[in-house]
């Protein structure tokens, strides 16, 4: 009987591990543990309670192991029950402030979008006026060639 605690208790440390842990196995333990929680999941924890119960009954003659080892399998489960549930916490927060710092994202975009929009203007304003200016600048350049050539004619004569 003493096999079947131990192999509890490291099945249960190896949940833990699995859980402390990044590994590809954590998705799966935590949908796992997910579904055991929830519909048939309590069905199957009593059951395993009833297991548990079961054994430590007919273990009565060595009172003083199986507590120690009881003591120990319940601490285990409550250990992966609370990383379980600080694990889907984390995660739940870490979605939230995803959305938040893009909703933070946004509004930046949108301010600057208020700043850009006066200076386009202004960008469409200064090249007209470069414009106006080119062309007054060609038009006295052709006044100057032609005064020139004017003056020639004048000094020939």
């Amino acid at each position: 009987m003493s096999q079947l605690l131990f192999m509890v208790i490291f099945s249960e440390m190896a949940v833990i591990m699995v859980l402390s842990f990044k590994t590809p196995f954590r998705k799966l333990v935590i949908m796992g543990l997910d579904r055991l929680k929830q519909g048939r999941g309590p069905v199957v924890v009593k059951t395993v309670a009833g297991t548990v119960f079961v054994v430590m009954m007919s273990s009565l003659y060595s009172v003083m192991v199986t507590k120690l080892v009881a003591g120990g399998t319940l601490f285990l489960a409550l250990m992966i029950d609370r990383l379980h549930h600080y694990i889907k916490e984390l995660r739940i927060r870490r979605k939230s402030m995803d959305a938040l710092g893009k909703q933070v994202d946004l509004d930046k975009v949108k301010a600057l979008e208020e700043e850009v929009t006066p200076l386009r203007g202004k960008l469409k304003q200064l090249v007209s006026d470069i414009k106006t200016n080119t062309k007054q600048i060609s038009a006295a350049e052709v006044n100057s060639v032609a005064l020139r050539k004017q003056s020639e004619g004048l000094l020939l004569e």
